[in-house]
C-alpha cells in the first residue's frame, strides 16, 4: 500500500488510524498495549514518517492513547464518565446525604486528593459573583478507577461559612449543599458555564493528559431560592474522560 489514493478515499493516516481504533475498540487490542511504532507503520505501509506520526496522533487526540517518552505510543482505554447536568445537582441527590460524585462515578470507585482549605481575598471575578471580598477555598483532585479527571476549587463567602463544616476536611453526608442547607440557606438555582480549551501546563501535570488533549472548563455558581449566591465552582475537567449530557423540555 502506498501514500497515494483515489481523491475519494481518506487519506492513508485516517485509514491507518481507522484501522488501530477499531482494533482497540473490539478489545483486540487492550489497555496498556503498546501500538505498532512509526517504523512500524513506515514498514507495513510504505509512508514517510511524518504519515505515521500523524496516524498516531489523531489516537491521541480522541484520548484513545498516549505517548511515553523514549518508549512509544499506547492504548488508554477509559470508560467516559457520564456528567449529567441537572441530575447530579438535585436537591433529592444531596438532600438525602448522597454525594454529588455518586451520579457521576455510578458505582465506579473514586477518590478526592490534594484537598486544601483556605481563607483568601477573593479574586476581582469571583468577589463580584458572591459579592463578598473574603472566600474560603476548597480546592482538590477528583479520580475515577485511578485516573485523575477533574480538578475542582469551590469558593463560599467567608462570613457564610466562617466556623462551619463547610471549612472541614470532611464535610459530611450530601457535602458542602447538604451544609449550607443547614445553615439555612440551601441552593435552589445553578447557574453553569462551559467551555473548551487547551490547559495550562500545571493542569496538564495534575490531570496527567496526554500532548494535545484539551479541558473543559466550567464555571457554576449556586444560588438560594431569595437569588443569594453561596458558591462559584471552577472545574477543570480531562476532555477525553467526560461526556457532558443535559436534558431540557420543549
Amino acid at each position: 500500500m502506498t501514500e497515494s489514493s483515489p481523491v475519494h478515499e481518506l487519506p492513508i493516516y485516517r485509514r491507518i488510524a481507522d484501522r488501530l481504533r477499531g482494533e482497540i475498540l473490539s478489545g483486540e487490542l487492550h489497555d496498556g498495549d503498546r501500538l505498532p511504532g512509526e517504523n512500524a507503520l513506515m514498514a507495513e505501509y510504505g509512508i514517510a514518517r511524518a504519515t505515521a506520526r500523524q496516524a498516531l496522533a489523531v489516537l491521541i487526540n480522541e484520548g484513545l492513547a498516549v505517548p511515553r517518552r523514549g518508549s512509544g505510543v499506547y492504548v488508554r482505554l477509559f470508560r467516559p464518565i457520564r456528567r449529567h447536568g441537572s441530575r447530579r445537582l438535585s436537591r433529592e441527590q444531596w438532600g438525602q446525604g448522597r454525594a454529588i460524585w455518586d451520579a457521576d462515578a455510578r458505582g465506579r470507585a473514586y477518590t478526592v486528593d490534594q484537598v486544601q482549605i483556605q481563607r483568601e481575598q477573593a479574586s476581582e471575578e469571583v468577589g463580584h459573583i458572591l459579592d463578598s471580598d473574603e472566600v474560603w477555598v476548597r480546592r482538590r483532585r477528583y479520580l475515577v478507577d485511578d485516573r485523575p479527571v477533574q480538578l475542582a476549587a469551590s469558593y463560599f463567602p467567608a462570613e457564610l461559612v466562617e466556623g462551619t463544616a463547610v471549612v472541614l476536611p470532611d464535610t459530611g453526608p450530601g457535602g458542602v449543599y447538604a451544609r449550607l442547607g443547614d445553615l439555612g440557606h440551601p441552593p435552589a438555582h445553578f447557574t453553569e458555564e462551559v467551555r473548551a480549551r487547551m490547559p495550562h501546563p500545571r493542569e496538564v501535570e495534575l490531570l496527567g493528559l496526554p500532548a494535545g488533549t484539551p479541558v473543559i472548563s466550567i464555571g457554576r455558581t449556586a444560588y438560594t431560592a431569595e437569588g443569594r449566591p453561596v458558591e462559584h465552582n471552577e472545574m477543570v475537567l480531562d476532555a477525553a474522560s467526560y461526556v457532558l449530557q443535559y436534558d431540557f423540555d420543549a
